[in-house]
């Protein structure tokens, strides 16, 4: 995806998806198109329909991978939608996002799936691989003196505070997923309840 259709969907969607984003939603807080500014009637619908398409955005999953993970909580104890969060915050890409070693979640499945990360020492390139507490994941020694991840190693992509289901270690390129997250611990806006509701329909 272009930076500048990053731009427009994160502010069609009022979330800044990369940190350029950010910056021009400081700058123009509406929506995209000569409308933006306007006020707009809102319907139930529209709200649950905003709410999924948010929260594929944050992951950066498709349509399909959503609704899978969707049936998958269902059958889960606990709350549909907070389970939900939990299995999307389990993924490769999004563990790589938060434990600091990318700056975007579009780096983040780019890193992954070239290859260079191992999970428990194994190779593993597929974005959607699902950890499991103590799962530990590394940056591949041939990858660890290439530019992003010296720049990760540094610093330069970790938020204020790693969430406290990750133990990171930038210097050493190493992290540690400790436990699935309550939603409450997980950095994403979105109201997962009117995704169920969307889907649940």
């Amino acid at each position: 995806m272009q930076a500048k259709a990053k731009v427009k969907l994160s502010r069609s969607l009022g979330i800044a998806l990369t940190p350029k984003a950010a910056k021009y939603m400081e700058r123009r807080p509406y929506p995209p198109g000569q409308h933006g500014r306007g006020r707009k009637k809102e319907s139930d619908y529209k709200n649950q329909l905003v709410e999924k398409q948010r929260l594929r955005a944050q992951y950066n999953i498709s349509e399909r991978q959503l609704r899978n993970a969707y049936a998958e909580a269902v059958r889960k104890p606990g709350k549909t939608g907070e389970v939900l969060v939990g299995l999307l915050e389990s993924r490769l890409d999004a563990f790589v996002l938060r434990a600091g070693f990318a700056r975007t979640i579009y780096q983040a499945r780019q890193f992954v799936n070239h290859g260079h990360f191992t999970v428990n020492g194994r190779k593993v390139d597929i974005a959607s691989y699902r950890l499991k507490s103590g799962d530990f994941v590394q940056v591949r020694k041939k990858s660890r003196e290439t530019t992003p991840f010296q720049l990760a190693a540094a610093g330069a992509w970790a938020g204020e505070t790693t969430p406290a289901y990750i133990e990171s270690h930038l210097e050493g390129l190493i992290a540690r997923f400790l436990s699935v997250p309550e939603r409450k611990q997980i950095p994403v806006i979105c109201d997962e309840q009117l995704v169920v509701e969307y889907y649940s329909k």
